[in-house]
Formats: C-alpha cells, structure tokens, sequence
C-alpha cells in the first residue's frame, strides 16, 4: 500500500504506533514492483469534478447497532423492552423515531427506514453488508464479489485518476469489521482499493512514500517533470502495456492530483466540513473510529469518480457485562446524527440525490429485552437500514416489525433486495445480467427471485 504522510497532531493524540491519524493517508491494495515514486502529485488539467455518473455510498455500523433504539421504537412495549429513549416525530406525518437523531428527523423526507430486514446471517463481520450474501452460502470458485466489485465490472472506471471501488475501511481490532469484500470470482481488478488503515506499516506490503507529506501535494512541477519523463521512457521500452492491474491502478492515481484532492478535506469549504462535526479520532475498541469527516470525504470520492464506497464507522457492540448499551448511544447517535444528514444534504444541494445512493445498516439487531446488564444482545430475526439519495421514492416507511420488535411483521426485506435496490439504481439491471465464474457457470448479482424494493424504485 501506499502512504503519504502528514503533519504530526499538535493535539498529542496518537495510535498505538505513535502516529496520529491526520498523520497518514494510507492508499492501499497495489503492488508497484519496481516503479520509483515521484516527489509529489502533479496538477490536474480538469477542473471541477465527475458529477453525471451513478454511485452508492455503503455505510457499514460494525457490531449490531440496535434496531429498536436508532429507528423501530417501541414506546408502547413494556420496560424491559421499550428501553430509555423516546421516538420523536419527523417532517413526514406518521414516522418517527430515536429523540437522539433530530437533525434527520428534520429532513426524514430524504431518508427511507427499512424497519423489517429479516435473513440477517448472525455473524459478526461485515460479509453481509458487503456483499448482500450469507458467508456461509455456497460460495462459487473464487468467491462472490462484493458488490463494490459488482459495480466496477459492470461499469468500470469514470476515469484513471479514481478507481471505480474504493474503501474507507479502517483495520479494526475484530479484523471482520474492517474487511470491505473482495472481487471474488470477477478478479483482483475489482477488488475495493482501500484508502485506510490503523497503522501506517501495519502490513509488509506498505509502500512509503519517504518525505513527501501532505503538505507537498501542492507543488506539481516536479512531479509533472519526474512522470513525463518516466512515461516517455516507459511507453518507448513497452513498459506500460506489460504492467499487472495493480501498477497501471497505480500509475493512474499517482499521475493525477484527483484522488489526494478528494482526500484532502483543506480542498473544502470549511462551513460545509464544519456541518459533519468533529471526528473522534480514536478506535473504538476492536471496532473503527467515529470518523464523520469520512462521510464528507465519501462524497468528495465520488464526485471525483469513484462508483462505489464503503466505509466502517465507530463500534456497535456494547452489550458486555459494562452495561454501555444506552450510554453508549447518547454519545455514538448524536454523532452519526449529524454526520449522514450532512452528506445527504450535501447531495441534495450538488443535485447528486438523483445520482448518489446511500445505505447505512449493520450486520444484525438487538435483542428486544434488555439484558441484566442494562444492553442488549445480538439478534439476527429483525435488523434495520437506512436508505437515502439514488432517485429512490423517499419520505417512507418500508416494512414493520411486531409490537415488540422480535421479528418483521409486514414487507420482510433481505439484504440482496436492498443490494438489487442499490444496483437498480446505480444503472445496473441486476436480474439480468450474468458473468460466467471460473467454473463457467453463471452467476448473477443477486439470486433468482431477488427483486429492487418496488415502493421506492
């Protein structure tokens, strides 16, 4: 991988490997062999940004947050159900929800709560809300794709600069919720570049790039200079047509300044950043830090080209003999609050919400009786999501669960459908089409039967 580094934190904070996290962008998943890195990126002709193509933004919640206290409140069920927080209404007449998440009731005509996702696997990874799929389905030779990979196969690259399946998955303690899928069966092509990591030579692939910080990335006449040449020369010996995917991934962002931009929260406005909130910059647990700038950075990677980002944030699992469940929420809800009603304002006033999906979900809910430590336990029968953006008929309530939240009562949903849902409107018509595996068998994005969520498409 590659990492640029920054200007130490003034603040002091630091990961266990004494760096700090604005002290490192680590660009990740490539191999360059034997290439020589440049000083610094060069100056981009364009000016402005993709803004015409689909993208999905997948919001992945590490651990389980709970259902029946984010978005399926149920004030009327008994006390060791209806847990501490009261549902609070919103601007759409009829839906509510957890009092600790006002900013999106204020705009809940943008949002669209999946209150009965209901085949929920019970692992506690991501797997499933990266690829839609049970880890434990029959897998194909070579693994189902994730559906970053998906995307990227089907509609590949808006431009060299910013590959069409990026991550901003941070490397977490419970390695499981850090792990944003893979290409599977469609190749190594596909796989999500991944933008994070917790240590900056956490692994022994890191590429450094010694001495060129972040603070460099605006002087482009040596680095315009030092890849011409290289690419004159390269081009003459036929080096370039002869380099793995990984290389020519490379050569493609490293000779454009369009993803350090899309990185570089300086490049925005400071009102809109200041919208996200202040980032927690620490790892919560084994789990990711609540970093809500990433929800601004997410945007900002697409509108330079990316297709399809992932990102974990913070750490939902709080149901240890600690009792944290409901404190937790007090500090974690306000947070993502504010962080996912920016990013959906943010496409709403870019003319991006036709363009731009968002889905924010966990790997499964929470037991509807609190436990004797005042949290709740793991409970895969009813799980919820958040969809936003894509076109989609906001403003609604898609499913419900039972008058103790146990289980979906009406319009159960699984995850492939939200996945076919998310494809649907990304352009894809994942019904359709198929690609042979390495068996030559076909294989389809979601499964026979698996159809887009009809009420919102």
């Amino acid at each position: 991988m590659l990492t640029i580094f920054g200007r130490a934190n003034q603040r002091g904070k630091s990961f266990c490997d004494k760096l700090s996290r604005r002290s490192f962008l680590t660009i990740g998943g490539m191999a360059m062999g034997g290439i020589a890195m440049p000083q610094v990126l060069r100056a981009e002709a364009e000016a402005g940004r993709a803004h015409s193509h689909k993208a999905i933004i997948n919001v992945y919640l590490p651990g389980g947050p709970s259902h029946l206290d984010m978005w399926d409140l149920k004030p009327d069920a008994p006390t060791e159900i209806r847990g501490e927080f009261r549902p609070i209404a919103t601007n759409v007449p009829g839906i509510e929800i957890c009092e600790l998440f006002p900013r999106m009731a204020q705009m809940m005509d943008k949002f669209i709560p999946v209150r009965s996702l209901s085949d929920s696997d019970g692992l506690h990874d991501g797997y499933q809300c990266m690829t839609g799929r049970r880890k434990g389905s029959r897998q194909p030779p070579g693994g189902w794709p994730s559906g970053g990979a998906w995307v990227s196969k089907m509609q590949g690259a808006v431009n060299q600069a910013v590959p069409p399946n990026v991550a901003l998955m941070y490397t977490t303690g419970n390695r499981t919720w850090g792990e944003p899928g893979d290409g599977g069966f469609l190749g190594v092509a596909h796989s999500p570049f991944n933008l994070l990591g917790r240590k900056a030579r956490s692994t022994a692939e890191n590429m450094v790039l010694q001495g060129i910080t972040l603070e460099r990335l605006q002087d482009r006449t040596n680095l315009m200079r030092a890849f011409d040449l290289f690419r004159r020369e390269a081009d003459g010996r036929g080096v370039m047509e002869s380099m793995d995917v990984y290389t020519q991934q490379a050569m493609g962002i490293l000779t454009t300044s369009k993803l350090a931009e899309a990185l570089d929260l300086s490049k925005e406005d400071p009102r809109i950043v200041a919208r996200y909130g202040k980032s927690n910059e620490e790892f919560q647990r084994d789990g990711a830090p609540p970093m809500v700038e990433n929800f601004c950075i997410a945007r900002r990677l697409v509108e330079a080209g990316a297709r399809f980002v992932s990102m974990n944030y913070s750490r939902w699992d709080w149901h240890g003999s600690d009792g944290m469940n409901f404190p937790k929420s007090r500090e974690e809800f306000p947070l993502l609050d504010q962080g996912l009603s920016a990013l959906v304002s943010d496409l709403h006033e870019r003319g991006l919400n036709h363009d731009v999906s968002v889905v924010v979900w966990g790997e499964f809910g929470r037991t509807p009786k609190i436990n004797t430590s005042n949290s709740r336990d793991h409970w895969p029968q009813a799980n919820a999501a958040m969809l936003a953006g894509g076109g989609m008929r906001t403003g609604q309530v898609i499913g419900s669960t039972n008058r103790n939240g146990e289980h979906p009562a009406e319009r159960p949903v699984k995850f492939q459908e939200v996945f076919a849902t998310l494809y649907k409107c990304a352009g894809i018509d994942a019904q359709n089409i198929r690609i042979f595996d390495q068996s030559g068998v076909p294989q389809y994005l979601v499964d026979p039967g698996m159809q887009p969520i009809h009420e919102v498409v």
